[in-house]
């Protein structure tokens, strides 16, 4: 790509040179301008990290999570995903999320393209308190994430939400209508489910989660799930899900959901556990 570009600009300053002769007019300055303001906005994907931090999370999962993140941001294989790509720079945000009403942006866009950028977005992170909300509302992160896209001033290949959770949505609007308003705007979705406790209903736990995200949550272009069931793969599992999204590859031996069938966990699990418990 850089070889190509090296290439381009020398034929258009060939080109600019010989304009007396040829009768080539140099292109005026805003239009150079305008395309280095283009390339300057230019990524190779925008990420939302949507970060799950209801209480069914205890403190130090919650901990373990921001430590994951933040350690996978720095990490060489991360850095290395990011140098593959054509614009060799991914924007990134970072918010946490309980219920429909309660999302809270921890780090505002940022552009990684090396070391020290990525550096600053990881101490960022940890330097954060740790907060905790009720209820878990899946479908509330996704409609909170979608215009983020659309306020943020880069453009990139691909648009990509990363969302984790320990639980099923319980709270707010259906999460496949979420899914699929965000697919409409060809935004993908990719999950980490954890599952790294004993399912419980006093925490309205689910026994199948990672099905569950991968019948219910997921979807778009190389959609796919990483499960956590060991805490102590916890921050591998977190580093090996962004070097996917970066490097823009799924894992090997991906169950692909089948959206023409029924799914194999009722998408409205938790609402119904919610109900069911408590009546409203």
């Amino acid at each position: 790509m850089r070889w190509c570009v090296s290439i381009g600009a020398l034929l258009v300053a060939g080109a600019m040179a010989a304009g007396d002769v040829a009768g080539i007019a140099a292109p005026d300055s805003s239009s150079q301008l305008t395309d280095a303001k283009d390339n300057l906005s230019s990524v190779d994907i925008e990420l939302a990290i949507a970060v799950d931090v209801s209480y069914s999370m205890d403190l130090d999962e919650l901990a373990v999570q921001r430590e994951g993140y933040a350690q996978a941001i720095v990490s060489k294989d991360f850095l290395q995903a990011i140098r593959t790509g054509p614009h060799s720079k991914v924007a990134v945000t970072y918010f946490e999320w309980s219920a429909s009403s309660d999302q809270k942006i921890v780090i505002p866009w940022r552009v990684i393209d090396g070391p020290e950028s990525a550096d600053a977005v990881a101490a960022e992170i940890m330097k954060t308190p740790v907060r905790r909300g009720s209820r878990t509302s899946i479908s509330g992160a996704i409609y909170f994430a979608m215009p983020l896209f659309e306020e943020n001033p880069y453009h990139g290949l691909r648009r990509v939400i990363d969302i984790s959770g320990d639980g099923p949505n319980n709270n707010g609007a259906p999460v496949t209508d979420a899914r699929d308003a965000a697919l409409q705007k060809g935004i993908t979705i990719n999950g980490l489910p954890i599952m790294v406790k004993e399912p419980s209903y006093s925490t309205m736990d689910i026994d199948n989660l990672d099905l569950y995200y991968e019948d219910c949550v997921i979807g778009g272009p190389g959609s796919f799930v990483v499960t956590i069931k060991d805490r102590d793969k916890f921050k591998e599992a977190i580093r090996s899900k962004l070097i996917l999204e970066v490097a823009g590859r799924t894992p090997e031996h991906r169950i692909v959901p089948v959206i023409e069938k029924d799914p194999g966990v009722p998408c409205l699990v938790g609402e119904k556990m919610w109900q069911d418990r408590w009546g409203r």
